[in-house]
């Protein structure tokens, strides 16, 4: 039998040290490395990064659709998605501009 696991997370800010984004990442990969290899691994969140466009680069796991450019924490997303091959899937799907993000800086519009 195979089962979905659902996670919803919300990733350190840009502002965090890095120390407690790397917590986070080891404590998001022991969470999945428990999930049987059978089953399905959806994460849901706010991962408060910006991937960027290069899906030549991370073939897999980010999609032709992406958005601007890349922050800080992208190596950390990027990397854990390529690491335990999971896709964003909102960099996936052709859709408006204005509803591939969630939050827009009132003066620089990134």
């Amino acid at each position: 039998m195979q089962h979905v696991a659902l996670f919803s997370i919300y990733t350190p800010t840009l502002q965090a040290d890095s120390a407690e984004k790397d917590k986070f990442y080891m404590d998001l990969h022991r969470l999945t490395q428990r999930v049987s290899a059978d089953d399905k691994i959806i994460i849901l969140g706010d991962f408060n990064t910006r991937v960027g466009k290069n899906s030549e680069a991370w073939k897999g796991v980010l999609g032709k659709c992406g958005v601007g450019n890349c922050n800080d924490n992208r190596c950390l997303l990027l990397e854990c998605g390529a690491e335990q091959q999971l896709t964003i899937t909102n960099t996936i799907f052709l859709q408006n501009y204005s509803l591939k993000t969630t939050w827009m800086h009132p003066r620089s519009k990134q």
